[in-house]
């Protein structure tokens, strides 16, 4: 592979590292933020939420000034926005202060989910694309795990009526590195023949392939995939031509957060103690499934490219049933008998089996899979929408989680994610494509939305 490419890979995936970080970062600072603010359960998950609310219009506005301006230019806006989020959540004098900053950060990782696969998508040659994709979602859960595991730590060494406001603020330092490694790479040779400058699209296309002929081979895509986009002026988006692709972007992001994967990870301590552990206990069992989810997503980016999107997506689903069901019973039962060391230690291996099914399967597809399946002239608006499909119901999970476990128990909750993942199996089984090693001026075709181009030239 390309070092070049793989640089850039890496580089566009801190953005994911940050984003992982700030999910997860709250879940530690969360109790406190309540105690501090003397906030109700409802008004905790609206607070928790703002920074999902964020994501959403991130999510929603991002991909235009990306196809505009360009993929590198709104990675930088985003490392300001971590940046900026970061510091202002730390130094918050209120909630209301709090909830502004979270919102602003919360825009970053909106953008980040839009920009930061389109980019590594567009430099990526097809076989290797799954992989470095991917990447995004390995440094993503890696920062989950960084953030667990730095809650851990500042809660031991920091004093305790500010140790929250450490664990908001140390998402400086990467977001800084973020910024200042950008300067190191290039943008995608796409978006810049797309805007006409030729001589720059083809100078990075030779940087980022090994070969003279592999680089006359990429041209050669980008430029007959432009050609056939130069004759739809102002290409509309929701159109009947465009429809599957967008029903498979929205069902994937839906499905992913109706598994209650961002709802858990926000109030993964939360959801331990509750089922029994103590405090410090609980911190320490949230860094397991920080470790979990890290391996189990490091073993599906090797396999993504050989086993297919598909598979990996069957086998998380199943996960997803298994650990839920189980999740499910433990709740119901030990609330009604009372919670113990012994229901802590199950609800803690339900966990694992459940984040490691998300990992494997959907955590390691979605983003990957959104980036493949929209053609090119609309692939900027279509990560948007399929990342604000996904943050809406991040945001609704996660502002709904702690009133209902306080209302209803933690069994209604798991129950819910339950019934969801059954719809998941059904839909990966019936209407999910496979998109492995498809090259993305191809995947009109393979997804029938148009006739095969080669299929016509051939028969001409």
């Amino acid at each position: 592979m390309n070092a070049l490419v793989l640089r850039s890979a890496i580089v566009a995936a801190i953005g994911g590292l940050i984003f992982g970080f700030d999910t997860a970062v709250i879940s530690g600072a969360e109790e406190a933020i309540q105690s501090q603010f003397g906030m109700s359960d409802f008004m905790l998950g609206f607070t928790v939420a703002t920074a999902l609310i964020g994501t959403i219009i991130g999510a929603l506005v991002a991909g235009q000034p990306a196809d505009r301006f360009g993929r590198k230019k709104v990675l930088y806006v985003i490392g300001a926005l971590y940046v900026i989020g970061a510091l202002g959540s730390a130094l918050a004098p209120n909630a209301e202060v709090l909830m502004i900053f979270r919102l602003l950060g919360g825009l970053g990782v909106g953008a980040s989910s839009v920009c930061a696969p389109i980019y590594t998508a567009e430099i990526a040659p097809p076989k290797n694309r799954g992989t470095l994709v991917g990447l995004v979602q390995f440094n993503i859960v890696l920062g989950i795990l960084v953030a667990y595991a730095s809650n851990a730590i500042i809660r031991v060494v920091a004093p305790e009526d500010i140790a929250w406001r450490w664990m908001l603020g140390v998402m400086v330092v990467p977001a800084v590195i973020f910024l200042l490694l950008l300067f190191t790479v290039p943008e995608t040779p796409r978006w810049l023949m797309a805007h006409g400058r030729e001589a720059e699209g083809e100078q990075v296309s030779r940087r980022l392939t090994r070969t003279a002929e592999e680089s006359a081979d990429q041209l050669a895509e980008i430029r007959s995939s432009l050609a056939q986009e130069a004759s739809v002026q102002g290409v509309r988006f929701f159109t009947r031509n465009h429809a599957r692709v967008i029903l498979l972007a929205v069902a994937i992001a839906f499905f992913n957060q109706m598994s209650g994967i961002n709802a858990i990870l926000y109030y993964a301590p939360r959801v331990i103690q509750e089922a029994g552990a103590g405090e410090n206990a609980a911190y320490l069992m949230t860094i397991a499934v920080g470790v979990m989810n890290l391996i189990a997503t490091m073993a599906a980016l090797t396999v993504i490219d050989r086993l297919g999107r598909r598979t990996l997506m069957i086998v998380g689903t199943i996960g997803y049933l298994v650990s839920l069901g189980f999740l499910t019973v433990v709740m119901f039962y030990f609330e009604k008998v009372g919670f113990s060391s012994v229901s802590s230690v199950l609800v803690l291996v339900g966990l694992l089996v459940f984040i490691a099914a998300h990992a494997f399967g959907q955590g390691s597809v979605i983003w990957v899979f959104i980036s493949e399946i929209f053609p090119n002239r609309i692939r900027g608006r279509g990560q948007s929408l399929g990342s604000l499909t996904h943050w809406t119901f991040a945001a609704i999970t996660t502002w709904l989680f702690p009133p209902i476990i306080g209302a209803l128990g933690g069994g209604v909750a798991f129950l819910v994610f339950f019934i969801a993942m059954v719809g998941q199996l059904v839909w990966v089984l019936r209407v999910m494509p496979e998109t492995k090693g498809v090259p993305l001026e191809e995947m009109e075709a393979e997804l029938g939305l148009i006739e095969d181009p080669r299929a016509a030239r051939d028969s001409a």
